[in-house]
């Protein structure tokens, strides 16, 4: 995969094949369609810029390195850009990506209505307009209820293709921990996703690190994800929401 260096690498399980669509299959398949060649984006008459909006904790940064990752299996290089990992450098950190042909800035709300990255993003869009790279943006909230104050990066970005997330029901959570897990060579019962929700925060980024630490805790003891080693891996809990 190829990457300009900056420090901030895709996770390696951040995959299309690893997240559970549920009612965002019309969003995935748009993403899909964004990852490809930009000539085929072009023909397929989608927009080159989109902007990818929900809640916390509804996949948007997985999405993103997905896009990336996905594109990246071509040989292209594309960045993913998470602004709030990146925001200490500075705006300058969004200069100098001309090898790019596929830009993915992630958190680009909490640099909305500060004057110097405002005009860095609007320096960068115009030079991705000018190559034909495909730009994708992600926020909790969608371009028009942003504070920008710069009013042609707001118009521009007002006009991006709007891909919203919805959140999962608990349903669609189990389910989303089972694929997940799957990915990774587990098996999840159902009683056990069960018992995840109930005992603690019933988010999906929640339960996704509770996988990560009780993926490595089953590969070196070789156990099943039954409730039992579950609760010996992490303690009682603490009951959710």
């Amino acid at each position: 995969m190829k990457q300009l260096p900056l420090g901030i690498r895709l996770r390696e399980r951040a995959r299309f094949e690893s997240f559970f669509p549920g009612p965002n299959r019309a969003v995935i398949e748009q993403l899909h369609s964004l990852a490809r060649p930009v000539a085929a984006v072009r023909a397929a008459g989608l927009w080159a810029v989109a902007w990818l909006c929900g809640p916390p904790g509804v996949g948007k940064s997985h999405l993103l390195q997905a896009v990336c990752a996905e594109r990246a299996r071509d040989g292209a290089v594309t960045a993913y850009l998470p602004l709030a990992a990146l925001r200490t450098h500075g705006a300058a950190v969004l200069e100098g990506w001309q090898e790019a042909r596929l830009l993915a800035i992630d958190d680009l709300g909490i640099v909305a209505g500060d004057r110097s990255w405002e005009q860095a993003l609007f320096n960068l869009y115009r030079e991705c307009e000018e190559r034909g790279v495909t730009l994708i943006a992600a926020a909790i909230d969608p371009p028009m209820r942003l504070p920008f104050g710069l009013p042609d990066l707001a118009s521009r970005f007002a006009a991006a293709n709007l891909l919203s997330l919805r959140p999962l029901d608990d349903a669609q959570q189990r389910e989303a921990l089972r694929v997940r897990a799957r990915a990774r060579g587990l098996e999840m019962p159902e009683e056990t996703a069960i018992y995840l929700q109930r005992r603690y925060r019933r988010d999906l980024r929640t339960l996704y690190e509770l996988l990560d630490t009780i993926d490595e805790a089953a590969l070196q003891a070789q156990r099943r994800l039954t409730v039992p080693f579950i609760r010996a891996v992490l303690g009682p809990g603490a009951a959710g929401p």
